[in-house]
């Protein structure tokens, strides 16, 4: 009996230990947490993966090949933003623009692309907007750094980081 005491008594111990670990706590200083929409993509630009590569299968209309391309993948894997403009930079002397053709993996309504763009993933949010949903573009923004983008189009969301150089 007592061998089933200490067993259950370390079982319990156990399962307050897992409580404790899964409450949340929130303090004063503690940083807003994103929207639930909104993934967390810490720890920003420096895990953005830009490929210099194969496009994804979904993401391949109207290129021919095997359409490589400069190119980042949203979070979700929903959209990839296709960096015709690369590097992105946030001020651009040298007479090019910063096109962005915008893939979105799945067919969706017509509609706007809205991306909400914010520097280092905090402060007021830069509106941009893509007529028709995801297609080409061109976007600045208007300082250098990491800029994470929230996107939304009908039926859609999703998520990425971007770096402007300065």
């Amino acid at each position: 009996m007592t061998v089933l005491l200490r067993r259950s008594a370390a079982v319990l111990a156990a399962c307050a230990v897992l409580a404790a670990g899964c409450t949340e706590q929130s303090s004063p200083s503690a940083a807003p947490s994103p929207s639930p929409a909104a993934p967390s993509l810490a720890p920003g630009c420096s895990a953005t993966k830009v490929e210099n590569g194969p496009l994804p299968e979904w993401a391949r209309a109207g290129f021919s090949g095997d359409a490589r391309a400069v190119h980042v993948l949203g979070v979700q894997g929903e959209i990839a933003a296709v960096l015709f403009g690369h590097p992105l930079t946030y001020d651009r002397k040298d007479g090019a623009s910063n096109k962005i053709l915008w893939v979105g993996r799945e067919k969706y309504e017509t509609g706007t692309l809205t991306i909400k763009a914010r520097l280092e993933g905090t402060g007021e949010p830069v509106l941009r907007e893509v007529a028709g949903g995801p297609g080409p573009s061109i976007i600045d923004l208007p300082q250098a750094g990491c800029w994470r983008l929230y996107l939304s189009w009908p039926g859609h969301t999703d998520t990425m980081d971007l770096v402007y150089a300065g």
